[in-house]
Formats: C-alpha cells, structure tokens, sequence
C-alpha cells in the first residue's frame, strides 16, 4: 500500500471513494463527498494533509485533516476519513491516520479532533475531548467526540473548538 498527497487528477476518484464510504455508514448525511470538495476551497484546508491511500494503481482510501481553532490555538479537525466498503477492516484508515499524524507533527501541529466512532478513534491514541478540556460546539455524547495528542508534549489547551465555516457549524 502507498500513503501519499493527494493531487488534482486524484479529485474525481476521491469523491467517489467518500461516496461510497459514506453510503453504508451508521452516521452520514450522505453529503461527505461534498464536504471534502468544499474544504479543498476554503481557507482551511491543508495541502499536505489531504492523503490517499492506494493499492495497485487504485485509490481505496482518503483522509482530509483541515485547520480548526480553539480560542487562539490552532489544531487539526480529522474531517474525514473514509475507505472503499470492500477495503475496510484491513488496516487501511488506521495506516491514514498514523501518517497523518506523522506528518501533522512535522508540520507543528500538536493536537488532532474527531466526531467519530467511540470503538474506532481510540485505537489511533484518540481520547474523549473533555478530558483534555476540548468542548465541541453542538450536543454530542463525549465519547463520540475525541481529541488526540499529535505531540506528547503537547501544550495544555482548553475551550470550544471552532471549525472551519464549510461544515457548517456556528
């Protein structure tokens, strides 16, 4: 498998990758693959931190890390990871994850949020945000909504996480 930056040519095939990732997922609003399409626009998206994964000449997975702010911190939002139905459970997403932490950290980016999968995200080092004094801006159960330290010395953060305007969250 191959990890690497996403490239224009790659867009068409991404979003059909988010679509049908998203298509038998427990939680979608079924608009993922437009999500993805609108941050690669906007002022938080993040070149370096848009991955694909693929295998054979095919892309089977992408992973979109964008900029979000807790009060006058920056961190990283993880705004989606998705993988083709027929290549999950084989390694692929946690494989995005760890090196998009890898290259987060290069970057100088110390802490990475997550809606996500209170079974899944834990297993990336993700822990629920309040814990490490991260509050969402919506009603959500605190073991769905997940921050995790991109660098062990990471410096104490604390507030309300304010995304990037495409999700749409006030």
């Amino acid at each position: 498998m191959l990890i690497r930056k996403e490239v224009l040519k790659d867009y068409e095939r991404i979003f059909s990758v988010v679509k049908a990732a998203f298509d038998s997922a427990e939680h979608s609003d079924g608009n993922e693959h437009n999500l993805v399409s609108a941050l690669r626009k906007g002022e938080a998206f993040i070149p370096d931190l848009s991955l694909v994964a693929e295998m054979d000449g095919k892309i089977v997975g992408h992973i979109m890390f964008t900029r979000a702010k807790i009060g006058d911190d920056i961190v990283l939002a993880l705004a989606l990871l998705s993988v083709l139905p027929e290549y999950q459970r084989k390694g692929i997403g946690m494989s995005l994850i760890k090196e998009g932490h890898r290259i987060a950290e290069k970057l100088g980016y110390e802490y990475s949020i997550v809606l996500g999968s209170e079974k899944y995200y834990p297993r990336a080092g993700y822990v629920p945000a309040d814990s490490l004094g991260i509050k969402p801006p919506f009603d959500v159960l605190s073991e769905n909504f997940m921050a995790c330290k991109i660098k062990k010395d990471a410096s104490n953060i604390c507030g309300v996480i304010k995304y990037a305007k495409e999700f749409g969250i006030e």
